[in-house]
């Protein structure tokens, strides 16, 4: 519990944390690290200054908790929608909802995580490492998926999960860069579709 003391892990001090963490996250994401304050925080949480600052010293404490939230909930996610993939539609299913969910707000904002990692990486070293580490297990689970793939014939000896599974990864975070900028998701069902056609160019007949 960075940024935090022992007299605040009763339920209450928890609660509040909770609350004041799943504020800045939304704020970040909305408005995003830089721009979003203090006080925007405070407000969003219904918090005092004192109760903010009780739970985290400064903002830097704030954004790694995020980090943190957003990792596990991102990664939580991608885990329960690819661990049953076992088939290429099955794959295709698992775009269709990331592109359906960015389109529901017009492209707009991108990836909780690479949004951070656009304006954190080269300013803050800790946040650079959490975010890397979290790309990372997003990678793994892809690359654990299209093993699974492989050994079960889906795709063919020659394909190599680690290769196509960075490429996947790559073609989603761009592709989410290029949606915010358009305000549509098209260029991200592009760059998925790209991907996947690539991985069912391995695809066993």
């Amino acid at each position: 519990m960075s940024g935090t003391t022992a007299t605040r892990r009763t339920p209450r001090g928890l609660e509040t944390r909770s609350r004041i963490v799943e504020s800045a996250a939304n704020l970040f994401y909305v408005k995003g690290v830089n721009a979003t304050t203090l006080d925007d925080v405070r407000l969003a949480s219904s918090t005092s200054k004192s109760q903010l600052y009780n739970h985290f010293e400064d903002k830097l404490a704030l954004i790694h908790a995020v980090i943190d939230v957003q990792s596990k909930f991102v990664l939580a996610r991608e885990e329960q929608r690819l661990r049953s993939v076992k088939t290429l539609s099955g794959l295709r299913r698992w775009r269709d909802a990331l592109v359906q969910a960015n389109s529901l707000q017009d492209g707009s904002y991108g990836c909780a995580l690479g949004a951070m990692s656009i304006e954190l990486s080269d300013t803050d070293e800790q946040s650079r490492r959490a975010l890397n580490a979290s790309f990372d297990a997003w990678q793994r689970i892809l690359v654990e998926t299209l093993t699974r793939l492989r050994e079960l014939g889906v795709l063919t000896e020659d394909a190599d999960p680690q290769r196509l599974g960075t490429g996947l990864l790559a073609a989603l975070q761009g592709g989410y860069v290029l949606a915010q900028n358009a305000h549509n998701s098209e260029p991200m069902a592009v760059g998925l579709d790209m991907a996947l056609d690539h991985i069912g160019s391995f695809a066993r007949s």
